[in-house]
């Protein structure tokens, strides 16, 4: 199996990214992470980047500057792939035409409820029942790309945020490898 050269964008700890490293040892998964971005220099995630020995930027500039200089590095390592795990950065309409469909994210709610910021804060200020994570192509709108995956769970009335993020992040550990799979088919 020729595996698809992934680069993963991060802005924080990266616990996605860790398990997405940990998953693509296997052999039959189909990516290879090639390369991590980051727009924050202190970002714990860069730690997996060197545990690993994987070629890592950080990019923290005005959006035009640090764009050309990932799409530089992008090209460098042949990146197919582009996973955004926590990146707290808006890419721009000109990155997006030149990746298309080639873009995915995890976001923290069961889209189309609850895009942005302060996902878990808002979840339990409407009183939800249930909540999740999606993981969804990205497109120009925030949040609103295609939907490849999601998975559920029932909130328990006892739930804080950090319960929440807890247990969301437990599930996005489970989607975020289903959809690079589901992705993969359809190359």
């Amino acid at each position: 199996m020729v595996k698809k050269k992934t680069c993963v964008f991060i802005s924080g700890n990266g616990s996605n990214l860790k398990n997405l490293i940990l998953k693509s040892r296997d052999y039959n998964f189909p990516i290879i992470i090639k390369l991590i971005v980051s727009n924050k220099k202190h970002a714990f995630g860069i730690n997996y980047a060197k545990k690993n020995s994987i070629p890592f930027l950080v990019v923290n500039t005005n959006r035009r500057l640090f764009e050309n200089k990932i799409l530089l590095y992008l090209k460098k390592y042949k990146i197919t792939l582009i996973c955004l795990a926590g990146y707290m950065r808006i890419l721009s309409k000109k990155f997006l035409n030149l990746y298309g469909n080639k873009v995915i994210n995890i976001h923290p709610s069961l889209l189309p409820k609850f895009k942005g910021l302060n996902t878990y804060s808002r979840i339990l200020k409407n009183s939800e029942i249930k909540t999740g994570c999606t993981v969804h192509y990205v497109n120009e709108k925030l949040d609103s790309g295609n939907i490849i995956t999601k998975k559920i769970f029932f909130i328990d009335p006892k739930d804080d945020e950090k319960l929440l993020k807890i247990k969301t992040q437990k599930k996005e550990y489970l989607a975020f490898p289903e959809a690079i799979i589901k992705i993969y088919r359809n190359y």
